[in-house]
């Protein structure tokens, strides 16, 4: 057994104890030290989390702002398609008004051609093919003021009215010169309400019983226009070569050429 100074008896206890406790001194050193980095790696994380959150911000604001853009762009071109259609619906509308209104003068005027005694443009009806007239006075005067009540209903758009009161014309005076002119424009009375197959109908009636008359051109124009918008193409092309062969030199049928070649 070995005999240790005295000192050394003293000592000894203490060392052992240092030797003891420095290895796990050096371990607790080491955990701070990682758990510092950990800490710091944390905050690290922490900001690169926050720049990536900042710029998918800046991203989808970007894409708002151009979704936004994009929407008002498409805003304003529908502006503009809807100005065009205004515009061309006012258009049509004015031509349509043009076209009623240039009817109604033709049809003035060759009414005061009659009653001046002067020839019409086209020959009058033939008496065989033209209904007997009723017992109804043949004061002109009367005449006359019951188609203009026919022709004022249908000037205004009272189609109803017009048709009413030209129907009871033609009962009335069936061998009137304007007999012809009141049924054609029953038919277009009809054309106007978008009875289209009446309108076809009634202006036939026109043409097979004053086949003479100045009006048929017309009235077969409006046959035409009727059956087209049946959706009967090929009998509105039948019509309108039927109106351009038979009367060629008549304003009809200037139409009816731009007509076909449209349909076509």
């Amino acid at each position: 057994m070995i005999a240790w100074p005295s000192y050394a008896r003293r000592v000894l206890p203490g060392l052992l104890l240092l030797a003891w406790a420095l290895p796990g001194q050096a371990g607790l050193f080491d955990d701070d030290e990682a758990r510092k980095q950990i800490a710091e790696q944390k905050v690290v994380i922490q900001q690169l989390s926050d720049r990536v959150a900042k710029l998918e911000s800046l991203l989808n604001n970007q894409k708002l702002l151009e979704l936004a853009a994009r929407i008002e762009q498409l805003n304003s071109e529908v502006a503009k398609l809807s100005g065009k259609l205004e515009e061309q619906a006012h258009l049509l509308a004015e031509g349509e008004k043009r076209q009623k209104d240039l009817y109604l003068d033709t049809d003035t005027r060759l009414r005061k051609l009659e009653q001046g005694g002067v020839a019409p443009v086209t020959t009058t009806p033939a008496a065989t093919t033209a209904p007997q007239p009723v017992t109804v006075s043949a004061d002109p005067a009367q005449e006359n003021a019951a188609y203009d009540a026919g022709f004022a209903k249908f000037r205004v758009g009272d189609y109803p009215g017009s048709i009413n009161l030209f129907s009871a014309f033609l009962r009335n005076y069936p061998g009137s010169k304007l007999a012809p002119n009141a049924q054609y424009w029953i038919g277009n009375a009809y054309s106007a309400q978008r009875d289209y197959k009446r309108a076809v109908a009634e202006q036939q009636k026109l043409i097979s019983t004053w086949p003479d008359s100045g009006k048929v051109p017309d009235a077969m124009l409006n046959m035409a226009t009727a059956q087209q918008e049946m959706g009967d193409t090929a009998a509105a092309r039948r019509t309108l070569e039927t109106l351009v062969a038979k009367y060629p030199l008549s304003s009809a049928a200037e139409q009816g050429k731009k007509r076909l070649t449209g349909l076509k």
